[in-house]
């Protein structure tokens, strides 16, 4: 069964061919990345939560406040921080852990959550960024941004 109420065809795609092809059970895992704001809630289907709330915030910089981190200028603003690197370097070290012990107990999706107070800015830069890294080691990945329409600008 697939849940497919938040699937794009593209996330469809990749969930049906994580049931039928012939690829380890690692890869064959269908992973989630979800950014999210806390301010709303954590998602309650995530296994694993992180939080980057100790980010540089640009949501404090009159001109990105209005964008969000699927920008360039966001995206930039956040990985200029001297904290994203050796972040996004352990969290990836993390996840690509995790993953085959998650495999090997079964599990067929695991949903990573990465939060920051509204969800439309820090999250979301991480959350592509995890994303890219799990595609670049051909995991079928599938990311929402889920508060990134949520609250004022």
């Amino acid at each position: 069964m697939v849940d497919t109420s938040r699937l794009e065809p593209r996330g469809l795609r990749k969930a049906i061919e994580s049931y039928f092809s012939d690829r380890l059970p690692a890869e064959a895992l269908m992973i989630t990345v979800v950014s999210f704001g806390f301010k709303h809630g954590i998602p309650l289907d995530a296994d694993l939560v992180f939080d980057v709330r100790f980010l540089a915030n640009p949501h404090y910089v009159d001109r990105l406040r209005p964008y969000d981190g699927n920008t360039a200028p966001v995206r930039d603003y956040v990985m200029r921080d001297p904290l994203t690197e050796p972040l996004t370097e352990k969290l990836f070290d993390l996840v690509e852990f995790s993953i085959p012990q998650y495999a090997k107990e079964g599990k067929a999706y695991l949903t990573i959550a990465i939060g920051c107070t509204g969800g439309r800015h820090r999250s979301v830069v991480i959350s592509n960024e995890l994303a890219r890294f799990l595609e670049n080691r051909n995991y079928n990945v599938i990311v929402e941004h889920r508060d990134i329409g949520s609250g004022p600008v």
